[in-house]
């Protein structure tokens, strides 16, 4: 099949690609030569690629960010997936659509709403995460009045190597790595008592591809581990990997105006409808994180 990506050239969207190639898809990738918010440029993009399938994964994703541009993050986060839905339907509308959303829709949730799935209440906290849920609005719509062949991803915290320092592992790994090689003994971290549900990016890729084959339009799927864990209990891993001897101390500039305590998918749904169940550990997912950083 021939697939199209949206911000294809990101972390995830390197990542997709690769192994859409490994299955023998046909990829063709849009980054930023195509403004998601250009109706125009989006449907030109579309005629010359045709594509089967589109992974919408062109998106601004930094929550701290969303704080003070919340009017930039509507514009691309939901006004682009509406061009694009809109460019997809006139151009090819039988193309399946997987829009990638966000476990942050979900908001602060406390133990007793875990584990989380796709019947559990949304409730956004944060412009990025309401910005997402938006996005999933349109998306529905377009299989309700257009009959489009939509479906939703909403994935949890995902990790590998490649990603962003602005994210936390990576944030935790680059850090260490500086004051290791500056001879320092600490660095400075955010709040480490929240917990979270990692999927390594390589699982969350195949989960992705399994979606556009096999999701029914209009469904929400999670994309998750199951399993929540401390990220003071990540930011331990990481430290006793590089440096065991490192401090870790709070630095307030890092703390978030709202943060979500705790967040553990299920993925059943997901595992019904395609059979996906994660492969890589955590482990082997900071491992890889570890080495791809020491390499640069």
């Amino acid at each position: 099949m021939r697939a199209v990506i949206t911000g294809g050239r990101g972390f995830v969207g390197g990542h997709l690609s690769r192994h859409l190639a490994d299955v023998g898809d046909e990829v063709v990738v849009i980054d930023r030569e195509v403004d998601v918010t250009d109706r125009a440029a989006l449907t030109g993009a579309l005629e010359r690629s045709r594509p089967d399938i589109i992974f919408h994964l062109a998106a601004m994703t930094s929550v701290a960010e969303s704080w003070t541009r919340p009017a930039e993050f509507t514009r691309v986060n939901v006004l682009g997936t509406a061009h694009l839905l809109d460019a997809a339907h006139e151009v090819v509308p039988e193309a399946r659509v997987v829009l990638v959303s966000s476990s942050e829709v979900y908001g602060a949730v406390g133990p007793d709403d875990l584990p989380l799935t796709e019947l559990s209440a949304t409730r956004p906290v944060n412009p990025y995460s309401t910005s997402k849920l938006e996005a999933e609005l349109v998306g529905r719509e377009a299989v309700r009045t257009r009959h489009q062949n939509v479906v939703v991803a909403r994935p949890f915290n995902h990790i590998g190597p490649g990603q962003s320092t602005n994210f936390v592992v990576p944030a935790l790994v680059s850090r260490m790595l500086e004051a290791t090689a500056e001879g320092l003994h600490f660095i400075m971290v955010g709040d480490l008592s929240t917990r979270r549900d990692f999927s390594d990016v390589r699982d969350v890729v195949r989960a992705y591809r399994l979606l556009a084959e096999w999701g029914r339009p209009g469904e929400v799927y999670n994309v998750a581990s199951g399993h929540d864990i401390a990220l003071s209990d990540v930011a331990e891993e990481i430290r006793r990997r590089i440096n065991p001897r490192l401090e870790m101390l709070v630095d307030p500039d890092l703390l978030r105006p709202v943060e979500v305590p705790v967040s553990r998918g299920s993925f059943a749904k997901l595992h019904e409808a395609t059979g996906w169940e994660p492969v890589y550990s955590l482990a082997r997912s900071l491992d890889d994180v570890i080495a791809a950083q020491r390499a640069r």
